[in-house]
């Protein structure tokens, strides 16, 4: 487990090698926010980031639930009871089965979804705020993809709306050694339609899914969003 901390957010990070999935934790001055459980491998090592900060995980955030961001939710569930599942409305139907009715535009859902349980306590929507995190709607990935964004940190988490393992892509802009977030892509012109929100934003720190914490991106996100945007149009 690879563990590294900008300002108040810290990544987790396993399977770094091989297929590096990222959890992160966003600490409040009382409390801590769990963005993307990813697998049950995470659990024991946030219980034990909440010892060492000694502040209590208050809620669980996810971007989206493809199984690599939400299989340990069960899990962590089990061992704080306490803690509030947020999770936006289309991806509530897709965690539910329910794919055809998240979708609404005939596109297929692509990914795999893994079998949960437990059921969120809260339905996110674009604009909601939790704790210091303001909520952003960034569909493309799945329908209902949302990222978590910190104004004064200039902090942004944004789940598979974007990727840094092996170099910086937007969703559904393939990248030869790491495709998979390309693969599971459901609407690629919406990608970058959210690429091009979050990049009005200041931006300090671009946290996702799967590579590396980046810092001071903006000039990377502006170039991504030009090479996705040239793809699309020799595409359509």
């Amino acid at each position: 487990m690879k563990i590294t901390t900008y300002k108040n957010l810290h990544q987790l990070t396993i399977l770094g090698r091989i297929f590096p999935i990222n959890c992160y934790v966003y600490e409040e001055p009382d409390s801590l926010t769990v963005i993307d459980i990813g697998t049950s491998l995470f659990c024991k090592h946030l219980i034990h980031l909440s010892k060492k900060l000694n502040k209590p995980i208050k809620n669980i955030l996810f971007t989206h639930p493809h199984s690599d961001h939400i299989s340990g939710l069960d899990d962590l569930k089990k061992r704080i009871p306490s803690v509030m599942v947020h999770l936006s409305e289309r991806d509530y139907l897709l965690m539910k089965g329910n794919p055809s009715a998240a979708a609404i535009d005939g596109l297929q859902i692509k990914g795999q979804f893994a079998k949960i349980d437990t059921e969120p306590d809260i339905l996110i929507t674009d604009g909601m705020i939790i704790g210091s995190l303001h909520a952003i709607a960034t569909p493309g990935h799945p329908p209902g993809s949302m990222s978590f964004y910190n104004e004064n940190n200039g902090i942004i988490i944004v789940g598979d709306a974007m990727q840094t393992a092996c170099g910086l892509a937007v969703a559904g802009d393939k990248r030869f050694f790491f495709p998979f977030p390309a693969l599971a892509t459901w609407n690629k012109e919406l990608a970058v339609d959210s690429a091009i929100k979050l990049s009005k934003l200041k931006i300090n720190a671009l946290a996702a899914g799967h590579g590396d914490l980046l810092i001071n991106p903006k000039e990377s996100i502006l170039m991504v969003i030009d090479r996705a945007g040239r793809k699309l149009r020799l595409t359509t």
